[in-house]
């Protein structure tokens, strides 16, 4: 397997650092990894060897106030600012990798993004992968906590709190718990402008689920306290055409991290080989 390291300069000119783990031999394919909030793309390294042992190439970014990257943690000056990001990879894929086909991955927030990114942007690509998508949260704030999002986004946009997010609710490995809680790149902030943003993006998508036209594998653990699991089933439940869902039984939000993990590498596996 080969991995190497490379930077870029977002469009308001912060360094974004991004890495890829690819095949030493045949190359049939490009997956294109959009993380999720507070974490960064070297948490899935296990997934780029396991991809690698699969002839199948991995490429991720820090978000921008994320991991190695530039900017105020957990900001984003926009939405447009995000997705600007997921478009700069994708390019990135076909600069690195050019002529194979590319699958874009989003876990969580990543995933409110690739699904968006799709349904806005039209791309050509092989297929869109969710996992847990931030499309409504698991636990619903109250509505005046919303509108008061709203209302500092337009007075003070980087205005920044704490996630209060439990790390026992990524994994039921303990292990995984604790090398999430130990790791100096995971953040817990997020500011007014990224939580209005991307909370309005999901009801967005999940409004207009004709909108997604590639083909689209998405899977939720029913036990996630994070992320809406009956969201993901709405949505793809209401979704046309080459859909595959996959519901894992007990799971936490990070299936890939959880006891389920071999299931839902394989399940990627199988259906990328597919979409190749």
């Amino acid at each position: 397997m080969n991995t190497d390291e490379f930077h870029w300069r977002s469009i308001d000119e912060l360094n974004i650092y991004g890495k890829y783990w690819a095949p030493e031999k045949e190359i049939k394919g490009v997956v294109c990894l959009v993380h999720g909030m507070g974490e960064h793309c070297n948490r899935y390294d296990f997934v780029g060897k396991f991809l690698s042992d699969n002839a199948v190439a991995l490429i991720g970014y820090d978000q921008r106030g994320h991991g190695k990257s530039e900017g105020k943690r957990g900001h984003t000056p926009s939405y447009d600012h995000l997705l600007q990001g997921v478009d700069n990879l994708i390019h990135k894929a076909k600069e690195l990798f050019p002529e194979l086909p590319i699958i874009l991955y989003g876990h969580s927030m990543g995933g409110n993004l690739v699904l968006n990114y799709a349904m806005q942007k039209k791309p050509i690509l092989n297929g869109v992968i969710a996992s847990s998508p931030w499309l409504r949260l698991a636990f619903e704030p109250p509505a005046i906590q919303v509108k008061l999002g709203h209302w500092m986004k337009k007075i003070y946009p980087a205005f920044s709190q704490s996630t209060n997010l439990d790390a026992k609710a990524i994994s039921r490995i303990p292990e995984e718990v604790k090398k999430y809680e130990n790791d100096p790149l995971v953040h817990d902030k997020i500011t007014a402008m990224m939580f209005t943003s991307v909370y309005d993006a999901g009801l967005r998508a999940l409004n207009n689920p004709d909108e997604m036209e590639l083909p689209l594998l998405h899977f939720h653990g029913n036990a996630d306290k994070l992320t809406s699991c009956a969201a993901s089933k709405e949505f793809t439940g209401n979704v046309k055409g080459d859909v595959t869902f996959k519901m894992f039984e007990g799971a936490f939000h990070e299936t890939h991290n959880d006891l389920c993990r071999e299931e839902v590498l394989n399940l990627m596996k199988n259906w990328v080989e597919e979409r190749l």
